[in-house]
């Protein structure tokens, strides 16, 4: 790992205190809890199946086992589903390292965004750590297509996201928003509240591959052909790209580190995600690891301020 020229750097962190929550699964729809513990420096976010013995699942590229309708972890067989909403409010959220506990086999969807998740993060604060915060900076431009579907990562500076979604349907069609992670409070505020999203002539079947039997207009937006089953409307009116930016977070969040670099992704999910990590992984003339600067840039200076 090269260190950075600068003198000054940005510290690792993790929660001041435990704190827990419970829900339901979305896929499976069984009740769980989930508690939220300090961890000690460079542990990143390790999950613990307290049900199993506290059975230890590192939310590593590594530990990617299945990305159809969410991110599923496994190690020795054991596997945990839908982890990609929490892990995008820890990384969101500024936490570089957490034990996870957790006493069933999915993380609870909650209202269907990593809003909760990051309300609870808040309740609980952070606290600095000697060690400086690393960063995997991207040194070439590394990519997957198939079809129309595509998705890259490229050098930058920060930790952006430029995503564009096309779907058929009055409320959504070709949505396309750019997230810059240079500004402070920016998950929180514009990323963390958008909900995932379904489609009814989806449902049964999903539900005959015993997927969203946890799924209500309660953590969801349901769409009808023409309109949505939910009564109390869009948070944002593009809400769904805003859900596809958080989902690439919570992924990535699986690089063990914050990402400088630009990824850019059109009718990109779980799958493509994973590729691409795996991709850039596999050539380490594309990345490398350094000590995030406090002071380097203004571009550097922002990224330091974020809660990435």
């Amino acid at each position: 790992m090269r260190k950075d020229s600068e003198t000054e750097l940005i510290k690792q962190t993790t929660i001041a205190v435990p704190i827990e929550t419970s829900g339901l699964g979305l896929h499976t729809a069984v009740p769980v809890r989930v508690r939220l513990v300090p961890a000690p420096p460079d542990t990143g976010y390790i999950f613990v199946r307290t049900d199993l013995d506290d059975f230890e699942i590192p939310a590593t590229v590594e530990s990617v086992a299945q990305c159809s309708y969410a991110t599923t972890l496994m190690q020795k067989g054991v596997t945990l589903s839908t982890v990609e909403h929490l892990l995008a409010a820890l990384r969101g959220g500024g936490v570089d390292n957490c034990y996870i506990e957790v006493d069933n086999l999915e993380l609870p969807i909650m209202d269907g965004s990593s809003e909760p998740f990051i309300e609870l993060i808040e309740r609980a604060g952070l606290i600095e750590q000697p060690a400086s915060r690393r960063a995997l900076r991207v040194r070439r431009k590394v990519s997957i297509e198939e079809g129309r579907r595509r998705i890259s990562v490229e050098p930058s500076a920060r930790f952006e996201i430029d995503c564009m979604i096309d779907f058929e349907h009055p409320l959504i069609g070709v949505q396309h928003r750019t997230f810059d992670a240079g500004e402070p409070g920016a998950f929180a505020r514009d990323i963390s509240a958008a909900r995932t999203f379904g489609f009814t002539d989806e449902i049964e079947a999903l539900r005959r591959a015993n997927l969203i039997r946890g799924g209500s207009i309660d953590n969801a937006i349901v769409l009808t052909p023409s309109g949505m089953l939910n009564q109390t409307g869009l948070r944002f009116r593009d809400e769904f790209v805003r859900h596809k930016i958080l989902d690439i977070i919570g992924d990535f969040a699986l690089l063990g580190m914050t990402l400088l670099g630009r990824i850019r992704a059109e009718r990109s999910g779980h799958l493509f995600h994973a590729m691409l990590m795996s991709k850039l992984l596999r050539d380490d003339t594309a990345w490398e690891v350094i000590d995030m600067p406090a002071a380097a840039s203004t571009n550097e200076v922002s990224i330091a301020q974020a809660a990435f």
